[in-house]
This record gives structure tokens, C-alpha cells and sequence, in this order.
């Protein structure tokens, strides 16, 4: 659905001035462009003035004198010349403008879906963000790249055209300024009823961006579910929506631009012709006179066409500039930081003080939730899917802002350590491990240049990573592709725990990291996390309890509550919920359906 079915007049306005307001930094080049232009709508009005004087002066005389012809020619010639060369470097100029406008217009885009909290990805499809950094923007190009060229340079020209016609005979051109009016009704009825269109489009369009995304995404799904059949129809849908919008702004195109314009010109063509027709029979008319006119109407006319032409493209950059803007005000930020505060982590105790969250504000996931992680110790948490595991490391790495309760990090509050400072002592290593396009040894970096190749690869070695790289073509110079998809699971599992190693963080965040690790791998990687944890505070979700039996606090949650706290050993003595997860992972006959319920 879209959100609006069309934008104010009020609004429209404001996304103007606020895209115009990026031009402020570049005044010298906008200020050199308007001079060109103002040269070459200059040239325009002059050029039909001097075919008026040849007419006149000498061609209706007959007075074809070799050098007065000559030098008229040659200032034609000229200022012809002159003009191409002008309108090159204007155009030229004007794109520069442009671009660089766009540029600075995307780094603000991006920078400002890189500072959104996980809430607004939540809700939001990917397709459709991406469909405002690209799309988007690059119509709100079109418009600095030719529409407001053209409409400036139309406003010099008209201007220049009437003093022209003023000059050459008063009461013919206030018989033409009657046609103004008629002009402005025509180019406003469109503006109405194109922005409606416009931004139906534009949201069909962001629609279907959000189903291709999802659709690569979830190739590998589609085709085992056979679902293609299904995902074409609604893709379908969407695209007929599209359409559908798109045929309703070409009817109005069709009606309002060209055919109603050149309407008017007939009108006024008549008016110009039945005026020097019906004076003609009192006196005579000069024939450069009637020339100059009609070539004035023509040009008059020909901006004016160009006008309405742009305004279709003027109309999807104010619309698209409303989808960028709405992005750029988007209010769901990342929780913000105490950024004045000067507080390091150094020791790494952990400490959730009654701690309730919700994601709706509605429901509840975690309920006074309270526990200590010393440094040096590893916590781990196990439950049912659901019972609130995921979002204690969500709030303790600060994805999500919390109302209730309070995490303290060395008897300090989560909020008051700077981002980069959580970021740099905290590791995390998720299920699911994204990898980038690059090589093996720019996913473990991340592009840090103060680690060495030597760091990398004693990391990769740490965690047992070391024994596939080494096989791999080239090694650690190995490129991997888009999220790694040419890697096996266990493989992307690996440089993603070998990424975490070699940033040495104070605080481990594991979530359920050795899943998708085969058992001899993983008993490798159990050997380098017991010398890793050493001086370290270790937060692991864990679904194979055989993973966590060394952990120093075992958290029991079912329902967003902690049922269950001890050690491995304690929990099983209590014969509990955990009691009956472990005899169930390992192979019990007895029923256990009342431990899932």
C-alpha cells in the first residue's frame, strides 16, 4: 500500500528548498553555469533581431551591399559559434553540479542507514532501502542535471522574448501575454495530477526492488520448496501495479504536455497572424516584423513545451526526493551513546540488573532478568527457541535500546562506554557468519590496517582455520564471494570466529558458534576457546549442551524468565528443565513432551 496518495503543495515545496540546499557548497560553479546560461539566452534573442534587419534593411529594399551583408553574416556566424561553444560548457558544468550532488546526497543515505537501529531493518524490506540509495536519487539527479537548466534558462528567455516583442510592437505582445495564464493552469492541473502517479510508482517500483532482494536471497530455499511458481505471480502483481501507475502518468502526459501546449500556440499563432492581417489593410506591414514575431512565438513556445517535458521528471524528483528525506528523518537510531564519557573496559564483569525488554512495546520477551558474569568466567544460556537467549545479546551489544532495568559492564553502565570502545572489547560470533567480497585475509581484518598478515594468520591458526585455508587456491589471498557461498558453512564459521580472535576483545559474545562446525573441528575449536577465555568474560548460547558443561553459570530461560541457574552439574542434580533437555540430546526413551510445553 502506499503511504500517501500524493504530496501537499506545502510539502512539495519543502522537499525543494531542501534539495536546492545542497547546491550551498558549490555557489562558484553554479554562479559560472548561470552566466553561461544567461550568454546563451542571449544569443537566442538576439539572432531572430538580426534575420529581422537583414529582411528589412536590405533583402525587401534590395539593397545587397557586399560588406554591411558581411559583417551581419559574419556576427550571425558568430554568435552561433560562440553559443555551441557556451551550451558545451554549460552542459558540462551543469552535470558536474549534479553529480556531485547526488554524490553527497548517497553518503548521507548511506550514513544514515549505517546509524539505524536494528528495529528499523525489522520492519523494513531491504529492497526498498536499497530502492531509495539508487532509484531514488538517481531521479533527483535528473532534475539538478535538466530540470532546473532548463527551467532557468526558459525563465531568461521568456523573459528576453517579451521585451523583445515589446519592443517590436506593444499591442501584439500584450495580445500574447494573454496566453500566461492559460500556461500556468495547464503546467499547475499537471503538477497535481502527476505527483499522485509519481509516487504510486515509486513505491511499486521500491515493492518490487524488496521482492527481487528476497527472492536472490532465498534462491537456494525457492527452488527446494518449488516455490518459483508463486514468488513469479506475486512479482507479477507487483509489476502490474507498476504498470497500471505508470499507464495512468502517460494518459496525463499524453493530455497535458505536448497536445495541450501546442493547442495554446495555435491559439496565439492565430492571434499574431489575424493581427497583422487585419492591420495590413491600413497600412503596411514589414516583413521582418512578421518574421521576428513568429520566430519569437516559435521560441516562446519551444521553452515552454521543454518546461512541461521536465516537469514529468521534476515531479518523480520531488516525489523521490520525499522517500529519501523521509529516510534521512527516520527517528529509529541505533541506541545512542554517552560519547563525552571517557569510561574503558578493563576488566569485562558483566551485570544485568532486572532487565525487561520488549520489541512491540507490547509483549514482553525478557522479564526481570538478572544475572553475573565475572571476568574470566563464561555464562552461558540455553532454553527453548523463543525463550529470550538471542535478545540478552542483542541488548548487551547495544542492537536495541532498553527501558527497564540497566546492564552494567565493571559496575558501570552499558550506556556510558563510547561505541567504538564496546565495539573493539566486545566479540561477537553469530550462528549465521556474514562474510564480505574479498579475500580470506580482508573477512578476518576487516580491512584493519594496524593488523598484520602475521596476526591474520596466527588467528586463522587459533581456531584451527588455518588447516582448509591452506588448501584453498592462493591461500589467505583466496577470494570469496558474495556472503561466501563457494565456503561450506564450517568454513565461514571458522574465519568468523578467527575475525573475532584477532580484534583480541575483553568480552566473548558466542551465539551458538560451533553449530555448523563438524565434531572433530569443534573439539579443536573447545581446546582454543578454553585458552582463549582466560582473563575474558564469555556470554555463549549454546543448544548442544554438551558445548557448555564447563561453563562457569549455566542460565535456564523459558519465556523471556531464568528458571533454572547453576553449574553443569547442579542443574542436573535439581532434575529440572535442563535435566530433561540433556536426557533428551542424549538419546532418553522416557517421554519428554512436557519439558518442551
Amino acid at each position: 500500500m502506499v503511504e500517501k496518495l500524493k504530496l501537499s503543495d506545502r510539502e512539495q515545496r519543502k522537499v525543494l528548498f531542501r534539495l536546492l540546499s545542497y547546491t550551498k557548497p558549490h555557489k562558484k560553479i553554479i554562479s559560472f553555469a548561470f552566466v553561461l546560461l544567461i550568454l546563451t539566452t542571449i544569443g537566442d534573442i538576439v539572432l531572430p533581431i538580426l534575420v529581422k534587419i537583414f529582411i528589412d534593411n536590405y533583402l525587401t529594399p534590395g539593397k545587397l551591399e557586399y560588406q554591411p551583408l558581411l559583417i551581419l553574416g559574419s556576427v550571425y556566424m558568430g554568435i552561433q559559434v560562440v553559443k555551441a561553444i557556451l551550451m558545451f560548457f554549460q552542459f558540462v558544468k551543469f552535470q558536474e553540479i549534479a553529480l556531485y550532488i547526488i554524490q553527497q546526497l548517497r553518503i548521507d543515505v548511506f550514513s544514515k542507514v549505517q546509524s539505524l537501529g536494528l528495529r528499523y531493518f525489522d520492519k523494513t524490506p531491504a529492497g526498498s532501502v536499497v530502492s531509495r540509495v539508487t532509484n531514488d536519487t538517481e531521479a533527483i539527479k535528473d532534475m539538478f542535471v535538466t530540470v532546473i537548466a532548463t527551467f532557468i534558462q526558459s525563465g531568461f528567455l521568456l523573459t528576453g522574448i517579451f521585451i523583445a516583442m515589446f519592443i517590436l510592437n506593444v499591442k501584439l505582445a500584450l495580445f500574447c501575454v494573454i496566453i500566461i495564464p492559460l500556461l500556468l493552469f495547464v503546467m499547475n492541473l499537471y503538477r497535481k495530477l502527476s505527483s499522485r502517479f509519481y509516487l504510486d510508482m515509486r513505491e511499486r517500483l521500491s515493492q518490487l526492488n524488496a521482492k527481487l532482494s528476497e527472492s536472490l536471497s532465498g534462491m537456494s530455499i525457492i527452488q527446494v520448496f518449488r516455490q518459483e511458481k508463486r514468488l513469479r505471480k506475486e512479482f507479477g502483481d507487483i509489476n502490474e501495479q507498476h504498470f497500471n501507475a505508470g499507464m495512468k502518468n502517460i494518459k496525463i502526459d499524453g493530455l497535458l504536455l505536448r497536445p495541450a501546449i501546442d493547442l495554446i500556440y495555435t491559439f496565439a499563432l492565430i492571434i499574431v497572424l489575424s493581427y497583422f492581417g487585419i492591420t495590413s489593410f491600413g497600412h503596411s506591414v514589414e516583413i521582418g516584423v512578421i518574421y521576428a514575431f513568429i520566430n519569437y512565438l516559435d521560441r516562446f513556445f519551444e521553452p515552454v513545451n521543454q518546461m512541461m517535458m521536465r516537469l514529468s521528471l521534476y515531479q518523480q524528483a520531488i516525489v523521490a526526493g520525499s522517500r529519501v528525506f523521509k529516510l534521512l528523518d527516520e527517528k529509529e537510531l541505533a541506541p545512542a551513546q554517552k560519547e563525552e564519557k571517557t569510561s574503558l573496559i578493563e576488566k569485562g564483569k558483566i551485570e544485568f540488573r532486572n532487565l525487561s525488554f520488549s520489541y512491540d512495546g507490547k509483549r514482553d520477551v525478557l522479564k526481570n532478568i538478572s544475572f553475573t558474569a565475572n571476568p574470566g568466567e563464561t555464562v552461558a544460556l540455553v532454553g527453548h527457541t523463543g525463550s529470550g537467549k538471542s535478545s540478552i545479546i542483542n541488548l548487551m551489544m547495544r542492537f536495541y535500546e532498553y527501558e527497564r532495568g540497566e546492564i552494567l559492564i565493571d559496575g558501570e553502565s552499558i550506556r556510558n562506554f563510547t561505541m567504538p570502545e564496546l565495539r573493539e572489547k566486545m566479540g561477537l560470533v553469530l550462528q549465521d557468519p556474514f562474510l564480505f567480497y574479498g579475500t580470506v585475509k580482508d573477512n578476518i581484518r576487516l580491512h584493519n590496517v594496524c593488523m598484520s598478515d602475521t596476526q591474520v594468520e596466527e588467528a586463522a591458526k587459533f581456531v584451527q582455520a588455518h588447516l582448509f585455508i591452506d588448501k584453498l587456491e592462493g591461500r589467505f589471498d583466496h577470494k570469496v564471494v558474495e556472503r561466501g557461498a563457494t565456503l561450506s558453512s564450517g568454513q565461514r564459521q571458522l574465519i568468523a570466529f578467527a575475525r573475532t580472535i584477532a580484534a583480541n576483545p575483553k568480552i566473548l559474545v558466542l551465539d551458538e558458534a560451533t553449530a555448523n562446525i563438524d565434531t572433530e573441528t569443534e573439539e579443536a575449536i573447545q581446546t582454543a576457546l578454553a585458552k582463549m577465555r582466560k582473563g575474558r568474560t564469555t556470554i555463549a548460547i549454546a543448544h548442544r549442551l554438551s558445548t557448555i558443561q564447563d561453563a562457569d553459570l549455566i542460565l535456564v530461560l523459558h519465556q523471556g524468565e531464568i528458571i533454572e541457574r547453576g553449574t553443569h552439574q547442579e542443574l542436573l542434580a535439581q532434575e529440572g528443565l535442563y535435566h530433561k533437555m540433556f536426557l533428551l540430546q542424549n538419546g532418553a526413551v522416557e517421554r519428554v513432551e512436557d519439558a518442551v510445553n
